[in-house]
This record gives C-alpha cells, structure tokens and sequence, in this order.
C-alpha cells in the first residue's frame, strides 16, 4: 500500500508536469527557471564545502526519481535524476556522489516544487573524492523536504563497473549490445548523482527509456509501458522498497526469459542470451527452491513481487546481489547438461544460494560501512552451505571444510587482517571483498552457529533480520541479536531461554561480545597446542603463524597482545560424547582420565583453529589412522591432515612425521580425505616442477602413481557417481594425465580423437572433458581445434574447460598467443583474462610467461579490472604463488612492487604475495632434502 506521504508527492510531481506527454508522471523533466532569471553564480568564487572522503549527515536523501535513456548505437546514455531531501542543518550546500558524470543542469525545489533561485546552481567538482557540491543562495532550513534535480549524461562505461557496455555474438557471428550495471561497492555514482554510501537508504523510481527491439529490467516489475518520441519506448517501473544505492540495478538487452513462480507467489525469471534459453532452466528449478526454503528460514516474506536472475557476457566477479535483479556470469547461473559438470552444477547452486541468501542478508538489512562488509558476505557464504544442505542434499560435499582450509590459508599470513577493518576509500573498500569477509566470516558463524545451537542461532539471527529490516547494522547488533533470544512468549510460557547475552556454559556465565570481539576485530587464528599428562590434557593458544618460525627473533613481537576465546571440543576413545571447553586463557587443562588412549581435538572442525599434538601426540594419531582410520569421522580425518601439513609449514612439525601420517590413505574409502592427501602431494609436485629440480620431479611423480595407482586405475571415464566421486574421478585422471601416466593418456587420446572425428558433437563425460581436452591440446592439431570450438561454443561451461586444456600446452608460443588474445578481449572476453593469467602460471612451462605479461601490462590490467579489486588480487598473488627462491622474492619485492610504489602501497594483497612467496621459500630450505630423502627410501622399500 502506498502510503500517504508518498501519494502527495506523487501528486505534487504530476501537477508540476502539466502536459508533457513524453515524461513520466512520477519525474521531474527540466523545471523552468523564473521568469527574470540573472545572471548565473561564477563557481570561481566558490570552493569545494567538503574536505572529508565520507559524505556529510546534515542531508538524508528519501526518494530518487530516476529517469535513463540509454543508446546501444551511440553507446551512451543521458539522465535526469529528482531526489527528495531531508535537511537536518542549516545550510547552502548538497554534498553528493558523481564520477564521469557530465553535469548539465541543477536546481533545488522547495516542498511545493516551486524553484529556490532563479539562478543557475554552480555545481563544483571534487574528481578525488568522487563528489559534487551544489551552491544554492537560498539557505536550506533545517526540518525541510526539498527536491533535488539534476541532469546529466555519460558514455556507457567500459569494463565492468557502473552502467557498463557488453556484447555476445550470434552464432550466424553478428554482434549483439546491451547495457547492464554493477554498483557494489562504490559505483552507482557512474551512473546517476546520488549519496552513495550504504546507510543513506532510499526508495527508488526508475523509468528506462529504449528501442523497441530491447527489454528494460531494473529491480521492480514494470507497472507501465507508453510510446513517446521516435517511436521509443518508456518503461516505468514501481517504486522500490527502501535500500542502498549499490543494490539499484538496470539491464537493457534483448534477451528471453523462463519463469516460474514460489510457493508465496513470488515470480521467478531466468534472462539469458536467445540462443541459451535452453540453459536457464535448472536455475530457474534452484532458485524457486531457495526463495522458499529463506522465507521459511528466516521467517520473512520476500518483500518483492519479482525476483529476476540474468546472464550477463561481461561480468568481473561471480555474480551480484542486486534486489529484485541478480546479475550473474553466464558460468554462474547457465547450466548445460551436455556439457557442465557436476561441479559446474554444485557452483551454480551455491551461487543462486548465495546471492538470494543476500535479499535478507545485505538488502534487507545492512552493514552500516564496508569495515562490517562479512555481515553480508560472511553470511551469505555461510548460507551457501545450510541452503544447499537443506534443498539439495544430494549434491552435497564438504565445501565448508574446503572454505575454512581457504581460510587459514590466508588468516596464518602476518599480512592478514581483522574480519572488522576500516576501509575509506574505494580500493580500501573493494579490497574488502577478500578471503577473509567471505571464509573466514563464513567459518566464525559456522563456529558460533554450533557454539549455540542450531535453534539459538536461527531464532537470534530472524530477530536481527526482523529488527533491522530496511535499516543499517554493526556487529554489535547481531551480537546482541544472537545473546537476547528471549521473546514475550517465552516469558509468558516460562521456558528457559538466554537473556543479557550471558550464556550459562560449562557452569560459567558468558558474554558473548566479548568472546565474538576476540574473532572479529584481532586477525589471525590461533593454534591450540595439546600435551597430554596422564588424566590430564594441558592446552597452550598461540597466534598460528605461517611466515614466522618459533625460532625467529621476530616470533615473541607478533605473539604479542593475541588471545582468544575459544570454544573447544574434543573426542576421546572412551566416550562418543562431544565434549565442549571454552578456553579464555592462554594456558588451560582438560581432565579427560587415565584410560583414554587417545583424544581428537576441534570435533569435525566446527571451531576455527589449528590443534598441534605435541611430544608423541602425532605419533598416537599416525598409529590410529593405521589401525583404525574409521575412529575418526571423515571430516576428523581431512582435518589432521590439513593441520599436520599446516604445521610443517609453520615449522612446528617434521615433513616426514605429516608424510607418514597420509600413510594410511591406501584404504581411505572416503574421498574429501584422500583428496586432501593427494592435493598436498600435487601441490609440492607443482613447487618442484618449477624449481628444474629433475630428479626430485621424478621422483615425486612415481611415487604418487605408486601410492595412488589403485584409485587411478579403478576410475571410470564416465558421470556416474556421488558429487565426491565424481570430483575425486575429475582430480585424480586430471593428475594422472599430467604425470604422463600411459593408460591414462592412452583412454584421454581415444577420447579425444572421437570428440574430433564426430565434429563436437559427441562431448567427453563431463566430469572428465577437461582431462580429454588437456591431453588433446598437446599437439598442434588439436590445440587449433580446441580454440576453434572455444570461439563458437555457447556454452560457457565448456569454455571454461576448453581454455583451461589451452593453457596446459607445454608449447611456450601458444601460451604467450593465449594471453595476447586475452589481453584483446575478442576471442577471449576481458573478464576471463585474470582466470586465464592465473591458469597460465600453474603451468611449469607459463609461470615466468605469466609474470612477466603481468608487469609488462600493468597499467591496463588495473585500467581493466580496478585497483583493488578481487581480479587485480588474484593476478598479484596467484602469479607469485610458485615462487620459491629467494631470488624471485627479491624480484618480486625490489624490481617490480618498488616499480609500482605508489599503487603497491595501497593493496593488502602485494604484501599477501610477498608473505606467500617468504613462505614458499623457507618451506624449501627447510624441507626439500627431507622430501627427497623421504622418498628414496619409500621408493626403494616400494622396489
């Protein structure tokens, strides 16, 4: 229902029109000056009013009427803009957001639309701090409405942020245009004026003007349609609930759609490319699922009649969760049972997941500043995870435990950060975007989520929702959310219930700020050290560093000042129980009696720490995976290993004693585990691979296919199978392959000569095409086929594929082609370049091919993509990620981050590179003899 307020503006806006047929009823097109208008203000007299990067709280915008008419021939676009504003001082300034925006026209309107001046208003730029400041002579009182009118035009933007230009090609090879828009974090100012931060929430009412041939989607329905000039169009959609700027969204393309609607009523709508209509039907099936089982979750109606979900050619990250208007990669939303694999399928489903999780978390209630940015990612990746669980248990896999290893990965580098970090600027801001808001945010609630209780979680986590709904949050409101259960009913029905964020836990009070605080504003994770002494488990925390040995003089500074509260939990022989502790200090002991011959600590990994079994702790566990692997959980099971390997690295743990611990994965029956395993192996094969190291190379090579033979040989080539199953068959023969092991090649050549003799039409399994087509680029006869197909497939999942066998070419030339032809953007799309690089560099033969393409092309690989974003990231840390000589870190540090001082300075992730790179080195002055020593013996004892 509309309410009144806004019915008499509605009302105020006609009556100012009078008869214009050609505008909206609901926008101001270009208010008349007075009659006797003087000569304008000289904005030379005037300087900027604001100094400061975040805009000032005296105005509050209420309403935008937003008017875009936007020309795919032209590729530009023009606009007006009406924002009702509340002033909260006295003042003669509206601070605001514009970037690339050519200002043509402002003015300021009184309550009753009746022009403040009959000057023109100076409109003064801050091109720094992306804002605009409009002089009005008149004071704007404080307590008073006003209209804001701006007009303005633009060109469509290239590349991947604000109101941005993309194309697809037919497959009769014509070019097709369209425009679409990506705002998150800071980028709706590219394509309209408005106060773009995410606390000044606002309705919204969009008219799109276009040719007749396109559609226009924005976040709400269309409520109507008229023809004005030219024969175009004009679609004006309805007004918004209230959000942020970075969540408006626009698409004006000439796609089709499917559509199905939930259970509530909601209408559900896949957009994609005509010719890939036919892929759009397994996400319209997810995301009707989802939309039913987030209302029933969190107990509140999606606020909107329409959920759209679109394919956009051109899109940087994965997808965006604008209300109403979820953008996607074509790879994350199109699904093409001919060619996607099952992982292709399980990454769709979690980002629907993902991204409709993000319509309550994110949309409809916000983080009050991007410092508190994981409060939407860390929660939308979490909700990945239940979502999946709850509507597609058949496609689960241990994608948690996986997000969580990626984690601590990144958390046990001294170049980490607090989950809570100021962030001001824009690269600050999209530097947010990281491993940390979205894994580690994900893992903490994970942790919080099992610490409470499933039903104490969800009933805390609707009342934050509930009670903030179109509002801004900190953490300090989901905390009290979380700790404040109790509502009227349980007072009045007398059931127990938790209040005052005090937790009664292990017969002690908590608060639960506190412990929560301990988690989100210090980084790093801690490593819980375990000596056993009799009935008694003694337990040290320690800040879990990978780049620092204990032996370091560096150690005791970086320790200093880290303490968590932990909640533990621990599993012994004895018991099946799953005992629970909260460490507060930094020493602590557990009673757990004389006859326990063991005991697992971080039951199932649902705590976010690394446990180190010292003295003969590891020992006990070696004998137990030995003995008796199935003691232990799966989940236990992946987890020692991940630890024992995470703690060679960090210096706490022989590579033998994490060698020999893997031992017992000849009878793993459990694939998460012995992926685990194998990927270690794989990973250090890959670090030696680059080194020249030959004989080692060998070595490493024979003994993974001695070791892992049985499970190579008993895959099938075919899709049959669990989700795990089905990944490990993809895992293993893609390894197999790549140590040149003969029936693996032999099957993928036969393979691959029938995909060519049947012109593409026969495809390989899915789960091995991959494997098929990196065999079958290795000669040039199939290299040129494969990136024949790559240009006239429409299918992106196979794309995807096709480009990864490219990049596997042992051929230096054809991988330097590749990154030319990524560089070009036209025969591989500009979005894929950062992917490419990074696959480029895995290969032995394209690691310095990469790195040195990335320094040569800097400047338009920033251009491209954008100072701190996830892309630039990836480059950056996934080119140095093989390094291991102190040679090449010097390389890296001295010759090229000192090139790019100024840019370097201002990224977390060059020192994340430096710090991976350090790593690396340290792990092979420390462990590669007693990896080769290692493995001469277990090859002769093998012999």
């Amino acid at each position: 229902m509309v309410s009144v307020r806004l019915l008499v503006l509605f009302l105020l806006s006609v009556s100012l029109l009078g008869s214009q047929p050609t505008q909206s009823s609901q926008q101001v097109s270009s208010p008349a000056h007075p009659a006797g208008e003087q000569s304008p203000l000289d904005p030379s007299s005037l300087s900027f009013p604001w100094s400061r990067l975040r805009l000032p709280r005296y105005i509050i915008p209420l309403h935008y009427h937003l008017f875009l008419h936007p020309n795919l021939t032209s590729l530009s676009f023009t606009g007006s803009v009406q924002i009702q504003i509340d002033v909260q001082n006295n003042t003669n300034w509206v601070v605001l957001h514009s970037k690339g925006l050519h200002i043509s026209k402002a003015t300021i309107l009184d309550q009753n639309l009746a022009h403040l001046s009959d000057q023109v208003l100076p409109v003064l730029h801050n091109p720094s701090h992306e804002q605009i400041g409009i002089f009005s002579p008149r004071v704007l009182s404080s307590g008073q409405k006003y209209f804001l009118y701006i007009e303005f035009e633009a060109e469509l933007a290239e590349g991947f942020y604000g109101f941005y230009k993309s194309t697809y090609r037919t497959s009769q090879g014509e070019t097709r245009t369209l425009a679409s828009t990506h705002f998150e974090p800071t980028s709706a100012r590219m394509a309209f004026p408005c106060f773009d931060e995410p606390n000044f929430k606002a309705n919204f009412s969009v008219r799109i003007r276009r040719s007749q041939e396109y559609i226009s989607l924005s976040n709400m329905p269309v409520v109507k349609t008229v023809e004005v000039n030219g024969g175009l169009l004009e679609d004006q959609f309805a007004e918004s609930v209230k959000m942020s700027t970075y969540l408006v969204a626009f698409v004006i393309c000439d796609f089709k759609s499917v559509t199905g609607t939930t259970s509530s009523g909601v209408q559900v709508s896949i957009y994609a490319a005509p010719e890939k209509w036919q892929q759009t039907h397994y996400a319209l099936e997810v995301a009707v699922k989802m939309l039913d089982f987030y209302e029933d979750y969190f107990n509140i109606r999606y606020p909107l009649p329409k959920q759209d979900l679109i394919a956009i050619p051109d899109f940087q990250s994965g997808a965006m969760e604008n209300w109403g208007l979820t953008t996607y990669r074509e790879t994350s939303l199109l699904f093409d049972p001919l060619t996607s694999s099952v992982s292709d399928k399980l990454w769709v489903t979690m980002v629907i997941g993902h991204e409709l999780a993000h319509q309550w978390f994110g949309n409809l209630v916000t983080m009050e500043w991007w410092n508190d940015i994981w409060l939407n990612e860390g929660f939308a990746r979490y909700m990945e995870y239940i979502s999946v669980e709850a509507t597609y248990p058949d496609l689960k896999e241990e994608y948690l435990l996986h997000t969580c290893f990626a984690a601590v990965g990144l958390d046990s580098l001294n170049s980490s950060r607090p989950i809570s970090s100021p962030a001001e600027n824009p690269t600050q801001i999209k530097e947010m975007f990281d491993t940390v808001s979205y894994d580690k945010g994900a893992c903490v609630l994970h942790m919080l989520r099992h610490f409470l209780t499933d039903e104490v979680f969800q009933s805390g986590i609707v009342r934050y929702l509930r009670k903030y709904s179109y509002k801004n949050a900190h953490n300090q409101d989901l905390w009290d959310s979380l700790a404040n259960t109790c509502s009227e009913e349980d007072f009045i029905s007398g059931k127990h219930c938790y209040d005052s964020g005090q937790y009664l836990f292990a017969g002690e009070h908590l608060d639960l700020t506190a412990m929560m605080n301990t988690w989100t504003l210090q980084k790093g994770i801690p490593l819980v050290t375990v000596t056993r002494k009799g009935p008694r488990l003694l337990l040290r925390q320690d800040r879990f560093l990978r780049t620092v040995m204990p032996s370091d003089p560096l150690w005791s500074s970086l320790q200093k000042g880290f303490l968590w509260q932990i909640p533990l939990t621990y599993k012994t022989d004895v018991s099946g129980t799953i005992h629970r502790h909260l460490m507060t200090s930094p020493t602590d002991s557990i009673h757990i009696g004389e006859e326990a011959s063991w005991v697992k600590v971080n039951t199932d990994m649902t705590g976010f720490y690394v446990v180190h079994y010292e003295e003969s702790g590891w020992d006990v566990m070696t004998k137990l995976l030995r003995e008796n692997y199935t003691a232990l959980s799966y989940k236990d099971r992946t987890q020692l290993i991940h630890n024992a390997f995470q703690l060679v690295t960090a210096g706490h743990l022989p590579l033998n004693k994490a060698l020999d611990l893997i031992g017992y994965l000849k009878r793993e029956t459990h694939t998460v585990p012995l992926l685990k395993g194998l990927g270690y192996l794989e990973a250090f094969y890959h670090i030696i691979e680059k080194r020249d190291e030959l004989d080692l190379t060998q070595n490493l090579g024979m003994y993974i296919l001695q070791f892992f033979r049985a499970v190579i040989d008993q895959q099938t080539w075919s899709d049959s199978g669990s989700v795990s199953e089905r990944r490990l068959r993809s895992e293993v023969l893609s390894l197999a392959c790549h140590l040149d092991y003969p029936p693996c090649l032999e099957r993928a050549r036969q393979r691959f000569k029938d995909w060519l003799q049947s012109n593409g039409t026969l495809n390989p399994p899915t789960d091995v095409a991959e494997t098929v087509f990196s065999v079958g680029a290795q000669d040039d006869h199939g290299w040129a086929s494969l990136l024949n197909t790559y240009k006239t497939s429409l299918s992106a999942a196979q794309k995807h594929k096709i480009l990864f066998a490219l990049t596997s070419s042992r051929d230096s030339n054809k991988l330097q082609r590749l990154l030319d032809l990524g560089l070009e953007g036209k025969v591989i799309r500009s979005q894929d370049l950062s992917s490419l690089i990074l696959m480029v560099a895995r290969n032995s033969r394209g690691c310095n091919l990469a790195w040195n393409f990335v320094k040569k092309n800097w400047d338009t690989l920033v251009q491209k993509f954008q100072l701190g974003s996830f892309c630039i990231r990836n480059i950056i840390i996934g080119t140095t990620g093989q390094f291991s000589s102190q040679e090449e870190l010097n390389e890296v540090n001295m010759l090229f981050f000192e090139s790019i001082k100024e840019q370097a300075s201002q990224l977390r992730a060059t020192q994340v590179a430096l710090d991976n790179v350090q790593k690396n080195v340290r792990w092979v002055q420390r462990n590669l003899e007693t990896l080769r020593s290692w493995l001469n013996e277990q090859i002769s004892y093998g012999r």
